[in-house]
């Protein structure tokens, strides 16, 4: 039997270099921080009223944040900008003088108007190195903002008002609501249906009168109305029949 060959060369490694490989593996595999999140509160805000973007997990010695008007992050939507050592803020375009960067990264918005519906951004900047400088902070977008309001005055379409017995009445009543608005009609203070559309096929002069819709937001607790008057003749006859009664 021949000489066996010579066993493959075997790698002789310190507990030092041991531990140095284990640190390097925890420090590539495991996240430094939790996820950065925004809560809004509250999330749903009647116009008028505040509402605070509060962020959460945010990390380690931070040099910068910066906020942004929906998920577009361009200097168009720029909103503010707040540097950490020097506690200056930079207002950007998107800026309405409503809202409030504070050293912890949250937004406050005050005054909500339907315009601040919608998503935000935030920028978060992290301190590097000397060598490799500051770096961005993965995107965190905020939950959508809804802002309630309304409803307006509510508009009845279309706006004839003259009929003539034996047409079809149709009338639709819209009002700008968030959450959108319930309606309901009547007719001389009588309950007539609900929903934005009223159909009254075949009308007569029984069906003239003061058409009320009102709109009213379940949200916001409040009611509008508007009223049409509508006036509904006797059929009408072609002059050629009409010669012969």
């Amino acid at each position: 039997m021949g000489r066996l060959s010579a066993p493959p060369c075997t790698l002789h490694i310190t507990w030092k270099e041991l531990l140095l490989t284990a640190s390097l593996l925890i420090f590539w595999n495991t996240p430094t921080t939790a996820q950065v999140t925004i809560e809004a509160q509250p999330t749903k805000v009647s116009e008028g009223k505040d509402v605070l973007l509060l962020v959460h997990n945010l990390p380690q010695n931070p040099t910068g944040y910066i906020w942004y008007k929906g998920q577009i992050m361009d200097l168009h939507h720029h909103i503010t900008s707040y540097v950490v050592d020097t506690e200056i803020i930079v207002f950007g375009p998107a800026y309405s003088g409503r809202e409030t960067v504070y050293s912890n990264a949250s937004l406050l918005i005050q005054n909500v108007t339907q315009k601040d519906t919608g998503s935000y951004t935030i920028q978060i900047i992290q301190r590097g190195d000397t060598t490799k400088g500051d770096f961005p902070f993965p995107l965190t977008t905020s939950p959508v903002i809804s802002s309630l309001y309304g409803p307006d005055v509510p508009r009845i379409f279309p706006s004839l008002i003259d009929y003539r017995s034996g047409e079809n009445l149709y009338l639709s009543c819209f009002a700008y609501s968030n959450p959108p608005a319930e309606y309901t009609w009547t007719i001389n203070g009588k309950f007539l249906q609900s929903g934005p559309r009223l159909y009254i096929p075949k009308i007569t002069t029984k069906h003239s009168g003061l058409y009320r819709c009102s709109a009213r937001n379940s949200a916001t607790g409040s009611e509008r109305s508007t009223l049409e008057t509508i006036r509904v003749s006797g059929k009408w006859i072609p002059a050629s029949l009409a010669v012969g009664l």
